[in-house]
């Protein structure tokens, strides 16, 4: 017997739900609770293995603060938010980043650079600074290889 595999909009009707639901800190319990289900359902919604129902979609889109239609695609409008997750992967280099983290294997690592790159962000001037280079990056090597700085 051939084992059912999920359906690809189920996934990425799942995957949608878990993105708003990690960007507004919420866990699966927590969403759970809110649309009347056990984590262990949201996972599988999650994953794509259970289909969400009408009813249940409304919920879910409630408890998540969006409209209900944000589930299935973004908005083209403009009227979307600056911090939604979806215009967080326009941003330059973030699928970049994105696309190399998912290739780390390990959950420990993985956790790692998270807060690697939550703490460097955090320590950045509200501020963007100027782009003027740091005196050193002024040296210049010159033929024989010796570096010499500008007077």
């Amino acid at each position: 017997m051939l084992a059912r595999r999920p359906d690809p909009l189920d996934v990425l009707m799942g995957a949608r739900i878990r993105i708003f639901r990690t960007h507004r800190g919420m866990s699966q319990s927590d969403l759970g609770g809110k649309i009347g289900v056990a984590f262990q359902q949201v996972q599988k919604y999650e994953k794509g293995i259970n289909r969400v129902g009408a009813g249940r979609l409304s919920r879910i889109a409630v408890a998540l603060g969006i409209p209900i239609g944000g589930l299935f695609e973004p908005s083209n409008d403009g009227s979307a938010s600056l911090g939604s997750p979806f215009s967080l992967l326009a941003e330059r280099d973030a699928l970049r980043v994105l696309t190399a983290f998912s290739r780390l294997t390990n959950p420990r690592v993985r956790r790692a650079i998270a807060r690697l790159v939550e703490t460097v962000a955090d320590r950045q001037p509200a501020v963007k600074p100027s782009i003027a280079r740091p005196t050193a990056a002024k040296r210049r090597v010159h033929r024989r290889g010796s570096i010499r700085t500008p007077a």
